[in-house]
């Protein structure tokens, strides 16, 4: 040691030198730098995304315009005017048959829904009010426990008050044991009163879960009545044919049909079309229809999962009325998607 004391000469200089004030400016600025070009790099992507939109925007504006002149074209000449209104009535009556659909299959669905609200509150109260009564009952019997350690307890110290002479010695030790024993036993009793009345407080604070959403059986069912109403539709508009495959070719196509004849026949095809309307929507007497085709559709529908609330269309096909399946007369609603009915129906 003596001797590296003596080598002090050579000591070196390891004190770290302090950063000055202008190298803690130059990382900022560094650090300011690198956060503005990330900045502004995120601007370029979203002026870029901007730009797409814009001219996506711009395209269906300029198709927009174009089928608004060539129908403005279209209804300024007899010829192509009649062909055209009767298209856009032809898709019109597609998507009437589509809102019936949709607003009954909503109506049932409200209805269904509180129905199994009402239940799932019931059986939440039922639940509750059984666990409740067990917790009261619990929690009176650790009540009855603990006033009776505490008594038992009270009851041995007065009595060893009593013993004061010499002569109670060995008694007043032998209590001395029995009231540590049941000074024990009412501190237990008083744990478990504590943590019954605790139970109890849990049980009555449980909120009300939440609910699971329609079940299965119900799904089902309400997509079953829905194909029903579509049947019956369909088969109120037997009596024109041809009408319902020429709306859905009108849905199909992204251009006016011109292929409906001359205006007379035009006319007389839009004559079908209105009356095809009321019938769409007259629900009057339809209850009972619908009633007897879900009664049939219930004893043919198959799934293809246990899982699935949607029936297959296969289970619709290939069978008369008299069997379950399709009217005489009417498309397969599931497999030809009629009145669009799949973006309809519960999953």
């Amino acid at each position: 040691m003596k001797a590296f004391r003596q080598l002090g000469f050579l000591k070196l200089p390891f004190r770290r030198a302090q950063a000055s004030p202008e190298d803690h400016r130059v990382l900022a600025l560094f650090r300011n730098r690198a956060e503005l070009k990330k900045a502004f790099g995120d601007l370029k992507d979203d002026l870029e995304r901007l730009k797409d939109r814009i001219k996506q925007q711009e395209g269906l504006t300029r198709r927009v315009r174009e089928t608004l002149l060539a129908l403005e074209t279209r209804l300024g000449v007899n010829e192509t005017a009649y062909p055209a209104l009767v298209f856009y009535q032809l898709r019109h009556l597609w998507q009437l048959g589509h809102e019936q659909l949709t607003r009954f299959a909503g109506e049932l669905a409200a209805q269904q829904e509180s129905r199994e609200r009402r239940a799932h509150l019931a059986e939440h109260n039922r639940q509750q009010f059984a666990r409740r009564q067990s917790a009261e009952q619990h929690l009176h019997v650790m009540r009855q426990l603990a006033a009776q350690a505490a008594e038992r307890r009270e009851s041995l110290e007065r009595e060893r008050s009593r013993l004061r002479h010499l002569w109670h010695f060995f008694k007043r030790r032998a209590l001395e044991h029995e009231i540590a024993r049941a000074r024990a036993e009412s501190v237990e009793a008083d744990a478990a009163l504590a943590a019954a009345q605790r139970a109890a407080e849990e049980i009555a604070a449980t909120p009300v879960p939440s609910f699971p959403g329609l079940s299965l059986q119900a799904r089902r069912l309400i997509n079953v009545t829905v194909i029903a109403y579509a049947q019956v539709m369909c088969q109120r508009l037997t009596v024109m044919p041809a009408l319902l495959m020429r709306a859905r070719d009108a849905v199909q196509s992204r251009d006016v049909i011109d292929e409906y004849g001359t205006q007379a026949e035009c006319l007389a095809l839009m004559g079908q079309i209105e009356r095809a309307e009321a019938l769409v929507s007259a629900r009057r007497s339809i209850s009972g229809d619908i009633r007897e085709r879900v009664k049939s559709l219930n004893l043919l529908v198959e799934y293809r999962d246990e899982d699935d609330a949607v029936p297959t269309a296969d289970s619709l096909g290939g069978a008369t009325a008299d069997t379950g399946g399709s009217p005489a007369g009417t498309p397969n609603v599931l497999a030809e998607d009629t009145w669009h009915i799949h973006g309809i129906l519960l999953r």
